[in-house]
């Protein structure tokens, strides 16, 4: 690093992947600012430098085995490769350089005193990490998989068994469905629907409930989809339409596959682009054989298909709100709660690559043919009908609450 890039780092001040800190700290405290950034999306530590810029200077002779050997050998887990340099000032003022990239087995932990704590980054700050902020952590290191975890209140009453026995006979190709209670509840477990519970009867599961529960909201609350439409291009007090839609997320069909299967009651996105279509089509001034005008959507119908059914699929259920679609008049926006998995970034979604959150909702909704067996609908669809049809690209914005996809109007 140059001597110029640190001094306008320092000019910056500290923010959420940048901490300055003396040299003469514990092991600990440094492990803790260390843990916290790994935690986050990386950044800097720079060793010799005040709270306030000043340019101090390191003092220990062998700073670098002290970094590696103690502080990232025997106190962060697990392990991570920093890279760590020294600039040199011309006064001699040395200031050592730790850089960290997003650490990709979270959580990273400090270990001392036989104890294992968690920090996160909150602005410029290292803080203990809450009990949500834990298990988003966890979920994002693909040690916990929300999905399976047991939703308070539920039984197997929540779930539609109309649904269950086309799934279990006609798509996963049982010979009959179960034919009592304790039968249910062993298959459904064994599919990660369901989970026993050691004080009473076996409770649904996320996956469960949200696939094949009657009204999934009932149990858990941020379930659904919050739709909403204006006639301009902001959130105006009134609203043309306003309301949250709830329901399992697979439809009910009959027949066989390969027989010719055929939708008898709509699942979630059914539901949905039903409420929504009033607002994202026009009927068109020309009559048709039929006698009826066609109408023209707003927007490539598929690329909206595919931006709802990934929200849906691959939403965080650490996070305890809604999808949300709104309609503007020059837009869809489609909010998917929850950031990317991981390592994953936009550019890596646009690239193709795949990393599913929800592994068993979204291997239920490819058997049903709602997701693509690729699984590079972002690519594949959203991305070029979008050009195609609107001439202007469909916009990705990513934060740690959510992941925002624009389409926009033609």
């Amino acid at each position: 690093m140059l001597k110029s890039e640190l001094l306008e780092i320092i000019a910056n001040g500290e923010n959420s992947g940048v901490e300055f800190k003396r040299d003469d700290l514990r092991p600990e405290q440094l492990a803790k600012e260390i843990v916290a950034l790994l935690n986050f999306q990386g950044g800097k530590l720079l060793l010799g430098v005040e709270d306030d810029g000043t340019i101090s200077g390191i003092q220990r002779a062998d700073l670098e085995t002290w970094v590696m050997d103690t502080v990232f050998g025997r106190y962060v887990h697990p392990l991570a490769l920093p890279f760590y340099e020294e600039v040199v000032f011309d006064d001699g003022k040395r200031v050592a350089v730790i850089s960290l990239t997003q650490g990709t087995a979270k959580p990273y932990v400090v270990r001392n005193n036989n104890r294992e704590e968690i920090f996160v980054r909150v602005g410029s700050t290292s803080r203990l990490a809450t009990r949500e902020q834990q298990a988003r952590l966890f979920e994002s290191g693909g040690m916990l998989h929300t999905e399976v975890l047991p939703v308070s209140g539920s039984n197997l009453e929540d779930l539609d068994q109309a649904r269950l026995t086309d799934y279990l006979v006609n798509v996963a190709g049982d010979q009959m469905a179960p034919q009592s209670t304790e039968d249910w509840e062993q298959r459904l477990t064994g599919l990660g629907f369901m989970v026993d519970r050691p004080d009473g009867p076996a409770a649904c599961t996320i996956a469960g409930l949200i696939l094949f529960g009657r009204s999934p909201r009932r149990c858990l609350r941020y379930a659904g989809v919050r739709w909403m439409s204006f006639a301009g291009d902001t959130k105006d007090y009134q609203a043309q339409d306003d309301t949250v839609l709830d329901g399992p997320l697979v439809a009910l069909w009959e027949g066989r596959l390969g027989a010719g299967r055929n939708i008898v009651e709509d699942g979630l996105l059914e539901r949905l682009i039903d409420r929504m279509r009033p607002f994202i089509s026009e009927e068109g001034g020309e009559i048709n054989e039929g006698l009826r005008r066609e109408s023209s959507y707003r927007y490539p119908f598929d690329a909206i298909r595919e931006a709802l059914l990934n929200a849906l699929v691959h939403r965080d259920w650490t996070r305890s709100i809604e999808v949300e679609v709104v309609n503007y008049s020059d837009r869809l926006e489609v909010t998917s709660p929850g950031a990317l998995q991981n390592s994953m970034t936009i550019e890596k979604m646009l690239a193709g690559q795949r990393s599913p959150r929800n592994p068993i909702i979204v291997e239920i909704m490819r058997d049903y043919g709602y997701v693509d067996a690729r699984g590079m609908g972002v690519r594949r669809k959203i991305v070029p009908l979008t050009r195609d049809f609107a001439g202007k690209d469909a916009e990705f914005e990513l934060t740690d609450d959510y992941l925002r996809v624009v389409i926009p109007s033609r």
